[in-house]
């Protein structure tokens, strides 16, 4: 079965590749140089014995894929769920690696996962898994500061990524720099601030970036800036939530909220905080004043100015895409919309702003949390980029007669993604691209192709 068929039935690493080859026929690279960017480099996979709490052995399966080596360390999340495959990791690597070409973040993509339910698991199972996968990493040189930097992804977080750094810095006692294998650390472990909002916010940064370009928006009769536009968030977890409270803060109207429990609409915009509260107490159907949707799916349809699919992969495909109302996606999720949906979208003037670029605030955090632990101190401390007469940001507030390192973090997030998306739609404007999607694409490709070329190959 070829690339465009597999996509079809909606397999993401397919999908993944699709884009890809699509957007390499709008350059001039050599082919053999493009099949060395495209494919992934390393794949491991991974057996592995955990004891559980009743005194049980389950043999466990774990995956680690490093996509690119241009640069190093590679990096990558750590995903925990059942029935992930070495195909959905794969592409998960792939994404990464041209993502952090995007925003200019040195490092090559990887991906990892272990295949398990988590909430089937005991916290102290999960430590023994963490702490097991860990060490099968470590034999494997698929873990360290300078080798390849794991971070949270769905069913991980600062808990999981805690037990790493221990593990590692436990198995390697002699590395100075052994907080940096891992980022998404908690704070009092070396984290940064804001790396838990950074993919939300870099999601919003994405879509302020968008709709400040009058002409795109009169194109799909918007109006310029994000108040007042109407958003849908579909997987009301990490991404977007923090998307959601920065789209709010900025005037939008959060008119609509999926989980895994449900759909809520109401056209008079949710606080998205009152809603996870109440959420983590009761359910999301519960909520007052809501109309309720028992089918998650049914948010799609939802009328709104902008959707933001944030659960998995796959969530908007040929067999949904026409029940989108909204005239802008933006995907802070990894891959949630297939090839064949891409194209309907498209035929109807939707703009989509892909996941290698709405998403790529968490990677970018994660570098400058990578930064702090190598470099032994936080960016409050040594003034970063505070007084600079060419930096592009404002002084941060001061705590204490210092600059707050979350304020830092906060204004070269925003400054990275707008960079960016300027980057990003300058292709698409001066190759006359179909969709922002295939001008990522080609952008990504062409940074990476670049480091390729002049490295040479050795030996």
């Amino acid at each position: 079965m070829d690339v465009e068929r597999q996509a079809e039935n909606n397999d993401f690493l397919a999908n993944v590749q699709t884009a890809f080859d699509r957007a390499a026929a709008q350059t001039s690279h050599d082919p053999g140089r493009l099949a060395q960017v495209r494919d992934c480099n390393t794949v491991c996979s991974i057996r592995f014995p955990v004891n559980r709490d009743d005194g049980s052995t389950v043999v466990l399966k774990g995956y680690r894929a490093q996509h690119s080596y241009h640069r190093l360390p590679t990096k990558g999340g750590i995903r925990y769920a059942p029935g992930v495959g070495h195909r959905t990791i794969e592409a998960l690597a792939t994404l990464m690696t041209l993502k952090c070409a995007i925003v200019k973040v040195p490092f090559g993509g990887a991906k990892g996962a272990v295949c398990i339910d988590p909430d089937e698991f005991s916290e102290a199972e999960l430590e023994r898994v963490t702490r097991r996968y860990t060490t099968e990493l470590i034999r494997r040189n698929c873990i360290g500061p300078a080798v390849d930097v794991p971070a949270p992804d769905a069913g991980t977080g600062a808990r999981e990524m805690a037990w790493i750094a221990d593990t590692y810095k436990a198995m390697c006692p002699g590395d100075l720099n052994a907080l940096a294998c891992v980022t998404g650390k908690p704070l009092a472990m070396h984290g940064i601030p804001g790396r838990q909002e950074a993919t939300g916010r870099g999601v919003f940064h994405a879509i302020s970036e968008c709709t400040a370009v009058e002409e795109d928006m009169q194109a799909i009769g918007l109006s310029r800036g994000v108040a007042g536009k109407r958003v849908a968030v579909q997987g009301f977890g990490n991404v977007a939530y923090h998307a959601a409270v920065a789209l709010r803060d900025a005037g939008a109207i959060i008119v609509g909220i999926s989980a895994r429990d449900g759909a809520i609409f109401d056209d008079a915009g949710f606080d998205p905080v009152a809603v996870r509260a109440h959420r983590m107490e009761s359910n999301l159907l519960s909520y007052p004043r809501a109309q309720v949707f028992e089918d998650p799916d049914a948010l799609l349809g939802f009328d709104c100015d902008i959707l933001i699919p944030s659960a998995l992969e796959g969530a908007i495909h040929a067999g949904n895409v026409d029940q989108v109302r909204a005239r802008i996606i933006a995907e802070g999720a990894n891959g949630p919309t297939t090839v064949a949906a891409d194209d309907a979208l498209a035929a109807r003037n939707i703009i989509v702003l892909p996941d290698l670029y709405a998403n790529a605030g968490g990677v970018t955090v994660s570098y400058f949390e990578w930064l702090k632990n190598i470099q032994h101190v936080s960016f409050g401390r040594i003034g970063f980029h505070n007084g600079h007469p060419d930096s592009p940001w404002p002084t941060p507030p001061r705590e204490n007669g210092h600059p707050r390192e979350l304020e830092y973090v906060r204004d070269a997030l925003g400054d990275t993604m707008a960079r960016a998306y300027a980057e990003i739609r300058e292709v698409y404007a001066r190759k006359s691209l179909p969709d922002l999607r295939t001008a990522a694409f080609v952008l990504a490709i062409d940074k990476v192709s670049e480091i390729y070329d002049l490295q040479g190959i050795f030996p």
